[in-house]
């Protein structure tokens, strides 16, 4: 059995620039991922039989993304081995921190790893985004600046900080969001470099905390604490987050959160922990 992360991310910014005319918005977004993770283990079969024995309630196998990713890698090498995935699930569904497309990425480069297939990196980039737009930035293995619809990566260098993450009590749909009249597509594009993440903003945000008062309240929260550089949602919700320079801030925020909220403390990551399973 061999037992591999599948990190968060956070949105430290998210601006919807414009849409192409497939119906896809076009994005620019700064991914950071966080030491925060889902696990995923991997037992090789000689069967050829993909097999999760850990499924997600209310996610039919078929539909599951590890098992996606794990299909669309034997069929793309038409390898005759197989695997059993056990997933422990630690990162919220539906809560803006890719963790299904986090799984799915885990899953391809351990995979590649583990069945011995030597796909490049960029392939398996292009094998992840037939799986999701989010998917590819995992692969890629860095904090990234994000383009297109979240595809178009370049490394970024993000000074170190930590993280407060708040848990709304609800799932987000992200088509639904993406879909809304209310939602504005037109941000200015910026330039890399240089720009600071905290000048940005998250376009999603003002319609998810319309249309869900349990995120609205969340972040007002965090908006009122001190010492904190970034309080934005992450995605396209439902989780919240706060930004701090030190641990010792970080961790006095969350000695502060109400009975009724649900959060947890992060550090940020310079770079996902497979990257040198990206670069094989």
């Amino acid at each position: 059995m061999h037992t591999f992360p599948a990190p968060a991310k956070l949105n430290l910014f998210l601006h919807v620039v414009g849409r192409k005319p497939d119906g896809y918005h076009l994005l620019q977004t700064v991914f950071r991922f966080i030491d925060f993770s889902d696990q995923l283990s991997f037992d090789i079969r000689t069967d050829g039989l993909i097999k999760l024995h850990t499924p997600l309630s209310g996610v039919p196998e078929d539909n599951d993304l590890c098992v996606r990713a794990a299909k669309l890698l034997k069929q793309e090498t038409r390898t005759d081995q197989g695997v059993d995935i056990f997933l422990h699930k630690q990162i919220p569904m539906g809560g803006g921190l890719g963790g299904g497309s986090s799984d799915a990425a885990t899953t391809l480069l351990a995979l590649n790893h583990l069945w011995k297939l030597s796909l490049h990196k960029d392939r398996l980039l292009e094998l992840g985004l037939q799986l999701g737009a989010d998917v590819p930035v995992f692969i890629f293995g860095h904090n990234a600046f994000a383009e297109g619809i979240g595809e178009q990566l370049a490394v970024i260098e993000l000074p170190a900080a930590w993280y407060m993450v708040l848990v709304p009590p609800v799932q987000v749909s992200t088509a639904e969001i993406f879909a809304s009249k209310e939602l504005t597509r037109n941000t200015l594009p910026i330039k890399i470099p240089p720009f600071s993440v905290w000048q940005g903003h998250n376009d999603l945000e003002a319609v998810v905390c319309q249309r869900y008062p349990e995120v609205a309240r969340c972040l007002e929260w965090l908006k009122r604490l001190e010492h904190t550089t970034i309080a934005r949602m992450s995605g396209s919700g439902s989780c919240v987050f706060a930004e701090f320079a030190t641990e010792a801030e970080a961790q006095i925020a969350l000695a502060q959160v109400p009975a009724d909220m649900t959060g947890f403390m992060a550090q940020g990551l310079d770079r996902h922990p497979m990257h040198a399973f990206a670069e094989q």
